[in-house]
C-alpha cells in the first residue's frame, strides 16, 4: 500500500471515530462545527489532503509524461543471458548498478518499464534527492528508502523500509549504488589511491566500493548493501547486477541532451545471481560486492 493510500485510509478511520455518528452533508453542517471539534479538526485535515493528493496527481502525470518521452529517446543495448531475460519483472530483486551520469536512474526505469515493473520500482537515495522538483517529489511519494548519510539514523531507516518490503503486493525493484557516488576524473583518482593500498588492480571504468563494513557515523553504500541482503535475503531471490556504458563514439547522454530532444544510446549488461549463494558475514557479503566491481575495472 503506498504512502497516499495509507495515509487516506488512516484519515478515514480517524473521521469515522471522532465523528460520533455525525455526518457532514453540506457546507452548512461544516461551519457549524465547533472549532475545537476532533471531527472539524479531521475534516480540516482531510480537505488540505485532498488538495495534496490532486497535487501529486498533477505531478506523477508529469513525471509520466516527462518520461514517457524521454524513453523514446534513449536506446538500450541489452546484454543478458535467456534466463535472466525470463525473470525479469517476474521476482523481486536487488539492483545494483555502476553510476556513471544524471541518467541512470532513467535507464533503469526504462528497463523497470519494459519489465512491467515501474510502478512498483524503489531505490536507496540520499534524502536530498527528494527535494527534487517533481521527480523527487514522486521519488518520495511512490517511499523510496532516503538515507540521513549517517549510520546511526540510516541502519534504522534502512531496516524499517527493508522490513515494509517484506509483504510488497506485486514485483519489486530495489535499487542501489554501491559505489556511493559518481563516476567523475575526481573520484576514480580517490579510487585509484584506494586499489593502490589495498593491492587492487587499478580501476578505468568503475570505483570500487570499500569493504571497510563497521558501526562507524559515516553511512557507506556498501554498508547499505549488506544491511539490504541481511535483511531481504529470505524474500528477495536475486540480485541483478548491472553494468552501463557508452561507446566512446557517441556522446554522453545528459538529461540536458534528453530535454533538448537529442537521442543517446547505452549499453547495459545484467547478470543474475542467487541470493542464497551470498556469503552470510557481513564482511563475507561486502567482499562478494567488492570482487563483483574488480571484476569490472
Amino acid at each position: 500500500m503506498c504512502l497516499a493510500t495509507k495515509t487516506e485510509y488512516f484519515l478515514y478511520e480517524l473521521s469515522k471515530r471522532c465523528s460520533n455518528n455525525l455526518t457532514i452533508t453540506s457546507r452548512k453542517d461544516y461551519e457549524s462545527l465547533p472549532s475545537s471539534s476532533c471531527l472539524f479538526s479531521v475534516y480540516s485535515l482531510f480537505q488540505s489532503w485532498q488538495l495534496l493528493r490532486l497535487f501529486f496527481i498533477f505531478a506523477y502525470g508529469l513525471l509520466f509524461l516527462v518520461s514517457g518521452l524521454i524513453v523514446n529517446l534513449i536506446q538500450i543495448n541489452l546484454y543478458a543471458d535467456a534466463e535472466t531475460l525470463e525473470l525479469l519483472g517476474k521476482e523481486h530483486a536487488l539492483v545494483l548498478s555502476n553510476h556513471r551520469g544524471d541518467i541512470d536512474w532513467l535507464v533503469g526505469w526504462v528497463m523497470a518499464q519494459r519489465s512491467g515493473c515501474l510502478g512498483s520500482t524503489l531505490a536507496i537515495m540520499r534524502k536530498e534527492a527528494k527535494y527534487f522538483p517533481i521527480i523527487g517529489w514522486s521519488m518520495w511519494f511512490s517511499e523510496y528508502i532516503f538515507l540521513e548519510k549517517n549510520w546511526a539514523k540510516d541502519e534504522k531507516i534502512l531496516k524499517a523500509g527493508f522490513n515494509q518490503l517484506k509483504d510488497f503486493p506485486t514485483t519489486f525493484w530495489l535499487g542501489l549504488f554501491v559505489e556511493g557516488t559518481r563516476f567523475n576524473q575526481k573520484n576514480l583518482e580517490a579510487a585509484k589511491a584506494y586499489a593502490s593500498l589495498k593491492g587492487l588492480p587499478t580501476p578505468r571504468n568503475v570505483l570500487i566500493p570499500r569493504t571497510k563494513v563497521s558501526l562507524t557515523v559515516t553511512f557507506s553504500s556498501l554498508q547499505g548493501f549488506v544491511s539490504a541482503v541481511t535483511h531481504m535475503r529470505s524474500f528477495v531471490p536475486a540480485i541483478y547486477d548491472c553494468t552501463y556504458t557508452v561507446d566512446k563514439k557517441q556522446t554522453t547522454p545528459t538529461l540536458l541532451r534528453m530535454f533538448s530532444g537529442q537521442s543517446s544510446e547505452v549499453n547495459l549488461q545484467m547478470r543474475r545471481y542467487k541470493m542464497s549463494q551470498l556469503p552470510e558475514t557481513a564482511d563475507g557479503i561486502a567482499q562478494w560486492c567488492q570482487d563483483l566491481f574488480v571484476a569490472k575495472v
